[in-house]
């Protein structure tokens, strides 16, 4: 795996030279047949302002249609490589009209879900071919691709919703192609995160994504305890059957009164902003599931010195990591690193009450 992804030294500049320079024609975004296509003109106001809209025969989305300008020469000609495009995370019309274009231009597009993505190329009328590319194949479609964009192709990266790359696949694509000097062009568009965030009412100044938590308990809690003393907001995904779940692991170290941001089906027709606090939150969701995807957004700790913990709460936290199978030094690690407690001081607590349990001396003397 490592060795995949060191830079190729046989990759010739010529070789270099020959899928860098050879430039792709952007083809037309769509057409009209004349015979099926009528229009009408609307007086807007002012007389010099003259809307034309036109009504299309085709199924393929009339608000495309109409909106997207002709190609213009000065946006040239896109250039091989691996463009990451941003697509809608619900409302088909949150997509930018240069990730239409791009998607239109390309060889291939790789896609999560092709059955799904399928419905978006199909609403804008786009005929590229679709190649499956998801967490369960990527290591195995990396070479593939590879080769098709050393030999000069525009290959696009979408995923079912969003931005690619983002708690998505084609994070280890996109390294590799930048170790092997193949442009990575973004095509910036929606981003769940992005959008929870800007409407949540907490800080936006700062803010940490953690996305989905580790499946293992263990390290579930040990996330959990560096974001709850955070001063900034934190950002979660979170799968709407383990919602309850996630509410209650959280409030046990971010605490009841820390206020909550619960961001559901945005873009689409049920979309919901939830707001109050994990306490809150407890009771609302502990026996209601919410359909829909979820991005959920918890203000980070006040600014204000925090008092120390008690001896009592810094043995609870110790015994939690050493009875989940963590060392004695990690233990104390993860602990120090959520307070303001010395390293030194814990480290000296957790030899008197765990030392003789797992068999470590204290080597201080």
């Amino acid at each position: 795996m490592l060795t995949r992804r060191l830079p190729s030294m046989a990759f010739s500049f010529a070789t270099s030279l020959s899928w860098r320079s050879r430039p792709h024609p952007i083809p037309n975004l769509f057409h009209i047949q004349t015979p099926s296509t009528t229009f009408r003109s609307l007086s807007v106001f002012h007389k010099k302002i003259l809307a034309l809209a036109f009504c299309s025969s085709s199924q393929s989305s009339p608000q495309f249609t109409d909106s997207v300008p002709e190609e213009s020469p000065k946006r040239g000609l896109l250039k091989p490589g691996l463009y990451l495009v941003g697509t809608p995370i619900g409302n088909l019309e949150d997509i930018t009209l240069r990730a239409l274009r791009v998607l239109k231009s390309a060889n291939v597009i790789l896609s999560e879900d092709t059955r799904h993505s399928g419905k978006l190329l199909h609403h804008y009328n786009i005929k590229t071919p679709l190649m499956s590319y998801h967490k369960f194949n990527e290591s195995r479609r990396e070479q593939t691709v590879l080769k098709r964009l050393k030999q000069g192709e525009i290959v696009a990266l979408i995923s079912d919703a969003g931005t690619p790359c983002i708690s998505d696949p084609g994070m280890e694509l996109a390294k590799l192609c930048v170790d092997e000097n193949i442009p990575v062009i973004p095509i910036p568009g929606p981003s769940a995160l992005v959008a929870a965030l800007s409407a949540s009412g907490l800080g936006t100044d700062e803010f940490t994504f953690v996305g989905f938590l580790p499946k293992h308990a263990g390290s579930r809690r040990e996330r959990l305890m560096v974001s709850a003393n955070e001063i900034m907001t934190q950002i979660f995904y979170v799968p709407p059957h383990k919602l309850a779940q996630f509410i209650e692991e959280t409030s046990l170290h971010f605490g009841d009164s820390r206020r909550c941001v619960i961001a559901r089906e945005m873009t689409k027709m049920h979309e919901e902003f939830w707001r109050g606090t994990l306490g809150d939150a407890k009771e609302v969701f502990s026996t209601h599931q919410p359909k829909g995807e979820i991005t959920l957004l918890i203000e980070g700790t006040a600014k204000a010195i925090i008092e120390p913990p008690s001896e009592c709460e810094l043995e609870n936290k110790l015994r939690d990591l050493i009875s989940s199978g963590h060392s004695l030094s990690t233990a104390v690690k993860l602990v120090a690193g959520g307070t303001s407690v010395g390293r030194k001081t814990i480290y000296s607590l957790a030899l008197r009450k765990f030392g003789k349990q797992l068999g470590v001396e204290d080597d201080s003397n």
